[in-house]
């Protein structure tokens, strides 16, 4: 089903942010992620919750939202809120600085 010269995930990632304009009703700032986990597609999606002076303070919400294999919006749940300036860093990247 892949049409226009798109890839399937260009196309799960339109139809995830199309979803947070619609009935999150937030402008979408970027894709974080898209995973195809037990038969269905799930998106991660941030936004601006409420923007500030300096933007350093904006307040930033994740959403996963969950798609079929089709694209068609199964559901969505908020994830995470943050400031702009707070650092993300999985256990992975995380250096220990020991003496």
């Amino acid at each position: 089903m892949v049409t226009n010269n798109k890839s399937k995930i260009e196309m799960i990632a339109d139809s995830a942010l199309s979803a947070v304009r619609q009935y999150i009703s937030k402008e979408p700032e970027t894709v974080i992620g898209v995973q195809e986990v037990d038969g269905e597609w799930r998106v991660t999606v941030e936004v601006v919750e409420r923007r500030a002076v300096p933007d350093t303070q904006d307040l930033l919400g994740r959403y996963e939202v969950r798609l079929s294999v089709e694209g068609e919006l199964l559901g969505w749940s908020q994830r995470l809120i943050r400031k702009r300036c707070d650092r993300m860093v999985s256990a992975e990247e995380e250096w220990v600085v020991t003496g």
